[in-house]
């Protein structure tokens, strides 16, 4: 548990000599603590600059206790700061077993109408939030989150078959975020960012939500999908993500990815 509350505690990762350093466990015990730890998803290691990061179990834990208390996690700065200069609603989802869970939001200046809330469960196959995560799981994992729940049509242009929601979460992984219209409620439009962790994987999201009426110009599109992709890369990059190129590209333009 010590070992836990010091990594949480350095957004930017743990070496194994910090560990020693800081907490006063001796090598040899802190190597058996973090191999267990790593076995169990409570850390990761990364690959590149070998320091410990808070891992997926652990995170799953916090999703959980989100679920069934209702309460929020604290937002992080990458998603303050992103709402605080777009001026929307931008939000945090995390993926916990079959379920992808809104677990942070920051409420944008303007007033709106948004299906989502802390603790609420993001439909897999109408949420750009859900879907930009969803897009870098295996197709076991997939299928899994599509068929533990009901495929509701919210509107006529929810996407509502296993088939065409496979399909197009290839589109959402080629251009590394996936934009949402008009699909889960009515004039809102959202962009959607994949955060990746220190080992590379994806399990959360950082989405940016705006009245549809302010996003009709192709420019506010753009700056927004900018800010969404500017915020998730920051955060991956806290989360101990060091690849050398960006884990989420872009390709501007006006039309929304479905």
């Amino acid at each position: 548990m010590r070992v836990l509350r010091a990594i949480a505690a350095h957004s930017r990762g743990m070496s194994l000599q910090q560990l020693h350093e800081e907490l006063g466990i001796p090598i040899g015990s802190l190597h058996r603590v973090m191999a267990a730890l790593v076995e169990e998803r409570y850390v990761t290691r990364s690959p590149t600059n070998r320091r410990y990061f808070l891992g997926p179990a652990f995170t799953e834990l916090s999703t959980m206790a989100v679920a069934s208390q209702g309460t929020a996690v604290s937002p992080p700065r990458p998603m303050e700061e992103a709402a605080r200069e777009s001026g929307e609603t931008v939000f945090l989802t995390e993926l916990t077993g079959t379920r992808l869970l809104c677990v942070a939001l920051v409420e944008g200046i303007h007033p709106l109408r948004l299906f989502v809330r802390v603790g609420q469960d993001m439909p897999p196959h109408a949420a750009a939030s859900a879907r930009s995560i969803l897009a870098y799981q295996t197709p076991e994992t997939v299928a899994r989150v599509l068929r533990a729940q009901e495929l509701t049509a919210y509107t006529a242009d929810t996407p509502h078959t296993e088939e065409h929601v496979t399909a197009h979460l290839v589109q959402v992984r080629m251009q590394g975020f996936d934009v949402c219209e008009n699909e889960l409620d009515d004039d809102v439009w959202a962009v959607s960012a994949p955060v990746f962790g220190s080992t590379g994987q994806t399990t959360s999201s950082i989405t940016l939500a705006a009245a549809g009426r302010r996003m009709r110009d192709p420019l506010a599109r753009t700056r927004a999908t900018e800010t969404a992709l500017r915020a998730a890369r920051t955060l991956s990059m806290e989360q101990g993500y060091t690849s050398p190129t960006a884990p989420n590209g872009f390709r501007p333009s006006p039309e929304p990815a479905g």
